[in-house]
């Protein structure tokens, strides 16, 4: 379809029909909605079409690039240094960028991310990094290219002129019933990574009950989707797919998690955690001026982290950003202890429900209007794939009262499976990871 003249009812037509759309017309469709000239009724049309009828590989990277040229976009090359950045696409106890950043920058390649809050049952770094007395998530552009010259690390909040485009197009598809379309979920995602400024971009993608993808066709399609749009704007972009059906670590909420990345840094971790973060360390490292295998990468970050590189990385980070690494993080006034009578071999353990009831304690946001509680969550004792004896405490919620915190027990339990002839066998998240690229 060609755009010389532009007509919006037109191009929605077109897409409806299951038409191409000419990158101009995309172009000018989305510059048009952000300064008003294309109301919400017709945006939303738009969406709707692409929902049923898809957007092919230019049409998606044009789509991007339109939302990036809609606002500011960071200018890294002053930092001397090939930038890499990761992205989750969201999960029950993700934590594993805050454990990464330091790792990749004490092994001597900058990090500069821009990251987001969470939305319903699916934690956000931002809030995490909140937890941390002091710490701040503001900072302009020149504080910030200067914090990742000099410390090697930085991970603020989403400017309010990065990506107008996404943040305007995105609450109009919330309310719209077209938030689950591949391609508006990858551009979305991929139009504030390239406004970033990262030079390369690794991808986690997240499958399973505590994802936004729940099976792993989509999960693929989603991550072959982005790459090819990071390509496609110049960049080197690599993905993961990896299982999100239990929680990832053992903790879920804000300080609860900050808490388990300094465990992390300093040699005490849940395997499935260290292993997501090593090898995205590997990876992002491979991709770095280093010039190394993944395998390298991962050699790399294991010796940061027993060395305690990683950790005084780490402090360094969070005192340039105005917190105190060492300060006692919110703790919850109730913190209730569950045992379970029988035992066996857990099962199951519902990623989607620990993070629905650590959300319900006050852990994540319904609205972005919501207040988070930094203190509450859930603690686990036991993982997916490990033994429990007879009366053994299995998890420890933290909350604000006793009703709450048993509500919430109550709740996990319902989702939790024991196999009383079982044999332990360590949940292995790696079985699922597929890097591409």
């Amino acid at each position: 379809m060609t755009t010389r003249t532009f007509d919006v009812v037109r191009l929605i037509d077109a897409k409806r029909r299951g038409e191409a759309i000419d990158p101009a017309g995309i172009a000018e469709l989305v510059a048009r909605y952000v300064d008003g000239r294309v109301p919400d009724y017709q945006m939303s049309a738009f969406a709707m079409a692409v929902v049923f009828r898809g957007l092919d590989a230019q049409e998606t990277l044009a789509l991007t690039e339109a939302m990036v040229r809609s606002g500011d976009r960071f200018d890294l090359r002053a930092i001397g240094h090939r930038i890499v950045d990761k992205h989750s696409t969201g999960g029950v106890g993700d934590k594993v960028s805050i454990a990464l950043a330091p790792i990749v920058a004490a092994c001597g390649v900058p990090f500069a991310k821009m990251s987001g809050r969470g939305l319903g049952h699916t934690g956000g770094t931002l809030d995490k990094l909140e937890s941390i007395p002091g710490f701040t998530i503001e900072m302009g552009y020149d504080r910030f290219i200067d914090q990742v010259r000099s410390v090697g690390v930085a991970i603020i909040g989403q400017s309010g002129e990065c990506v107008p485009a996404d943040r305007k197009l995105y609450a109009l598809r919330d309310v719209t019933a077209t938030v689950e379309s591949i391609p508006l979920i990858a551009a979305s995602i991929m139009s504030k990574k390239l406004a970033a400024g990262a030079d390369a971009i690794v991808l986690d993608v997240k499958v399973g009950s505590g994802a936004f993808m729940k099976s792993m066709n989509d999960a693929r399609e989603l991550a072959d989707t982005m790459i090819a749009i990071g390509q496609g704007a110049g960049r080197e972009v690599r993905a993961m797919v990896t299982d999100m059906s239990a929680p990832l670590g053992r903790t879920v909420g804000n300080a609860l998690e900050i808490r388990e990345v300094r465990d992390l840094l300093e040699g005490r971790h849940a395997p499935d955690l260290l292993e997501l973060v090593i090898t995205a360390a590997g990876l992002l490292l491979s991709l770095s001026d280093l010039d190394i295998e993944p395998a390298k990468g991962r050699e790399l970050a294991g010796t940061a982290i027993r060395s305690g590189t990683a950790r005084e990385r780490f402090d360094a980070w969070i005192r340039a950003q105005g917190g105190d690494p060492d300060a006692p993080l919110p703790e919850a006034p109730v913190q209730l202890d569950v045992t379970i009578p029988y035992g066996g071999v857990i099962t199951r353990l519902d990623a989607l429900a620990v993070g629905r009831a650590a959300a319900d304690l006050g852990a994540g946001r319904q609205t972005t209007e919501d207040r988070v509680d930094h203190a509450v969550g859930v603690e686990l004792h036991r993982q997916v794939g490990e033994q429990v004896a007879d009366d053994e405490l299995v998890m420890t919620v933290h909350a604000r009262s006793e009703l709450a915190a048993q509500r919430a027990a109550d709740s996990i339990l319902g989702h939790l499976e024991i196999d009383h002839d079982a044999d332990a066998v360590p949940f292995d998240r790696s079985v699922v990871i597929e890097c591409r690229g």
